[in-house]
């Protein structure tokens, strides 16, 4: 995920936000997990603006499916740096931060889980070590080691000197008495 998050380049994708279709998708990847606890956190800049799905419907889904849903509106408040495309290139106008905190509280209410607001990278930071500490569940690890006997490449090559040493004994360096 940190990888694909990397790759991702600002203006990839088509303008908007579809808040529906991304809980939607996560939900449809979770639905099945086995896991105690189903976790998703929606991070969003906008408001819904786009997607076939409504995001009060994806939450009725993740409700139905025990799935907590945190949300965290990102950004301040008033207007910030956008890209757009022109034909001297790509250029950054400034545009309004729009987020619907109404809904992102609704969203996270009705499915067990908590809205917040980050407004810098140091809240946002604050907000994921406090949503690790609501969601606490112990999971069973089994690790293994896999052993190589060495013990078979040693065994060779002292036969093979115990060989040279016999050998050697009745042969070259044989004592008369």
């Amino acid at each position: 995920l940190k990888r694909q998050l990397k790759e991702t380049k600002s203006g990839e994708l088509e303008d908007g936000t579809a808040i529906g279709m991304g809980l939607a998708t996560a939900v449809d990847r979770l639905k099945k997990s086995p896991a105690k606890s189903k976790v998703v956190i929606l991070l969003t800049d906008g408001v819904n603006n786009s997607g076939l799905i409504d995001p009060l419907t994806a939450t009725d889904i993740a409700k139905k499916f025990d799935i907590t849903v945190y949300t965290i509106g990102v950004g301040s408040k008033g207007t910030a740096p956008y890209p757009v495309q022109t034909p001297y290139g790509k250029s950054f106008r400034q545009k309004e931060v729009k987020i619907d905190d109404e809904l992102l509280t609704k969203m996270a209410d009705q499915t067990g889980g908590q809205y917040f607001r980050a407004t810098n990278n140091e809240k946002l930071q604050e907000i994921y070590k406090e949503i690790n500490q609501l969601e606490k569940t112990k999971i069973e690890v089994s690790s293994f080691k896999r052993y190589s006997e060495k013990f078979l490449s040693f065994a060779i090559i002292a036969s093979i000197i115990l060989g040279i040493e016999l050998l050697l004994r009745y042969t070259l360096l044989r004592t008369i008495p």
